[in-house]
């Protein structure tokens, strides 16, 4: 049956009642019906109609019936999360991570993995999935969404891991810039005279970080600060960065994830270098081939179970405690993985 919108919304109705189907159906413009199938969780309605009802919903405070009779009886059992480019091992890790914490709690997972973060996308995410039986919402990274622009509905249980959001949300995120520092400190003392950097891409909240903490790193020390060269987290990015930085005359180069670190390793195989002899290689993630590379490669290690674990932890705080946490960071420690990737510098310049 086909959907039936009205030529425009007609206003709801104010008292004391709560919002009824009808009222949604007004606010958003189509039929009752089409409100019904988006409350289900049917896939037999557009998405632009999908979104324009669940805002309908939020606006008016609308609960179906369905959720509540969960309410009523406790809870749904189950979190929302929003993902971006499960492709990339940051997110598929803490994906994983949050799916097994959730599960050790008794929880199961609502995933919705994004093509493009953007706003608009983000928000009609959350607002589906608030729509979708769920106690509360986990969002990995919201990319170009800000606290200023992300629209999520009042009171509802979110966590966030996206350190732009301190002050506005509750925030879970591995330390990057102290990770920098520790890559940078480790090879200048070394003996390394500066440490070039394969950055991740410009669009990027991490790969940001770890290249502001690069270069202040290097300016504490007195070191000069190489121009970066830009990468999009793959290992064909960090093979062909491997050029540039050999052609640079490098000794020390630090790559803002492992996967690039082991494209370059490739490159300087190929060049004839020796590695940490001439040239030193570091990265960052300690994903697990990082050990298994030739040679095993030194990398910041993130601890994505526990990244998993705290995000879960904030939001049964107020899932099952109706706490109102301060929306402030928890920063999980970042540690240094030395390996043989990494040592002095070579004793006379690489001709």
């Amino acid at each position: 049956m086909s959907e039936q919108p009205t030529a425009r919304p007609t206003p709801v109705r104010r008292g004391s009642s709560a919002p009824s189907i009808g009222d949604v159906a007004r606010r958003a413009g189509v039929s009752q019906q089409t409100v019904s199938r988006v409350a289900n969780g049917s896939d037999a309605v557009r998405p632009a109609t999908r979104d324009k009802v669940q805002l309908a919903m939020t606006e008016l405070g609308y609960t179906p019936n369905r959720a509540a009779r969960a309410l009523r009886s406790g809870s749904f059992t189950t979190i929302g999360l929003i993902a971006h480019r499960l492709s990339r091992t940051g997110e598929s890790r803490t994906v994983e991570a949050v799916v097994a914490a959730a599960r050790a709690e008794g929880y199961t997972v609502n995933l919705v993995d994004l093509e493009q973060a953007t706003t608009s996308e983000v928000t009609a995410a959350a607002v589906r999935l608030e729509h979708q039986a769920i106690d509360g919402l986990v969002i990995i990274r919201a990319e170009d969404a800000t606290p200023e622009t992300l629209a999520l509905a009042p009171g509802f249980p979110v966590v966030v891991a996206d350190s732009r959001f301190v002050g506005h949300l509750p925030s879970v995120g591995i330390d990057q810039a102290a990770g920098s520092t520790l890559v940078v400190d480790h090879l200048l003392d070394l003996g390394h005279r500066t440490v070039h950097h394969v950055r991740g891409p410009l669009d990027s909240g991490p790969g940001n970080q770890r290249a502001d903490a690069w270069r202040e790193a290097l300016l504490a020390r007195g070191a000069p600060v190489p121009e970066p060269v830009v990468g999009d987290w793959t290992m064909a990015s960090g093979y062909a960065a491997g050029r540039a930085i050999i052609a640079a005359g490098a000794t020390a180069v630090y790559c803002a994830n492992d996967e690039m670190a082991g494209g370059l390793l490739r490159a300087v195989h190929e060049a004839g270098l020796r590695v940490p002899q001439d040239l030193s290689v570091a990265g960052f993630d300690d994903i697990p081939m990082a050990e298994y590379l030739w040679p095993p490669l030194t990398t910041v290690h993130q601890n994505f179970a526990e990244t998993g674990r705290t995000l879960v932890a904030l939001l049964m705080r107020q899932i099952r405690d109706h706490e109102a946490l301060e929306p402030r960071a928890h920063l999980i420690p970042a540690t240094l993985v030395v390996r043989a990737s990494t040592g002095a510098p070579p004793a006379a310049p690489r001709e």
